[in-house]
């Protein structure tokens, strides 16, 4: 069986080759890149993908029996965009496709669910056997910044007392390589989430016990931290989105209690302790 996943070079998309190549052997794996030469240390075949391109994308899914697709990171154009991988999935007579999805995407008061959902849609009507991985959020989009939050003395959102829970981009790895390496995974749905939920206000208090300084939880209306994110040099849609995406977190939209994603990783999920722990060891 050959495996191919597309956005190799990505964050996700190596730890995901990583896993798997524990799991099959690396001659059943192909990286799909827009750039293959910033694939070359995966030690696995590469093969040139353009998500926006579909010229690139026929030539390299031939011979494909499973295909984890990555969502796109280019928001506003991802249905488009994924249409396109899913269209030469089928055209190269792939099997089995498994998407990166957002946590209960058909519930969810997240905006950002809206691509998703609508990719979602595409992949049941091609007529492949589909996979979903339903990804709640990373702890990486809370403590990429923490070095920032520190110095500034205060961690700052619009989510209120909402929890979230998050899981390590590795344990979101593991499971995407663990059900596209399983045939048994086949037409099903999987909610994906953290195993123990925290606050803004829990993070902040993590951070402080870690660090032995005193950092606070300031929560912001929508357009005020809309506006924040853009001082910091986010596009002004990018920084609404991700406002947004706060506010959905604050009315529960990232909290799920399910334990689907350790049970899929046969481990607990990484802990908010650990996250923070390896963020402030990373940033030194």
């Amino acid at each position: 069986m050959t495996i191919a996943v597309t956005g190799a070079t990505g964050q996700l998309g190596r730890l995901v080759i990583e896993d798997l190549k524990t799991r099959v052997p690396a001659g059943e794996i192909v990286a799909l890149a827009r750039d293959p030469v910033k694939a070359a240390d995966l030690s696995v075949a590469v093969r040139a993908a353009d998500y926006a391109k579909p010229e690139t994308l026929s030539a390299a899914l031939a011979g494909v029996d499973a295909l984890l697709l990555i969502s796109s990171d280019a928001v506003g154009q991802r249905v488009a965009q994924h249409r396109n991988v899913i269209e030469a999935a089928k055209a190269a007579g792939v099997k089995r496709i498994a998407y990166t999805s957002i946590l209960r995407a058909d519930t969810t008061p997240i905006a950002l669910a809206e691509e998703h959902i609508a990719t979602e849609a595409l992949i049941k009507a091609s007529g492949l056997t589909w996979t979903l991985l339903r990804n709640g959020w990373y702890f990486e989009n809370y403590t990429g910044g923490l070095a920032g939050a520190i110095a500034a003395g205060a961690i700052i959102g619009a989510s209120g007392e909402g929890r979230v829970s998050a899981a390590a981009r590795q344990d979101y790895a593991q499971a995407a390589a663990a059900v596209v390496a399983t045939p048994d995974a086949e037409n099903r749905v999987y909610e994906l989430a953290g195993d123990t939920a925290f606050t803004r206000a829990d993070l902040a208090a993590e951070v402080s016990r870690q660090t032995g300084k005193a950092i606070a939880y300031d929560d912001l209306p929508e357009t005020t931290y809309a506006e924040i994110l853009k001082g910091f040099g986010l596009p002004a849609p990018f920084a609404a989105i991700l406002a947004q995406s706060d506010v959905g977190a604050g009315q529960g939209g990232l909290f799920d209690e399910s334990h689907t994603l350790s049970g899929l990783i046969g481990r607990p999920t990484t802990s908010l302790a650990d996250a923070v722990a390896q963020a402030l060891k990373s940033a030194h």
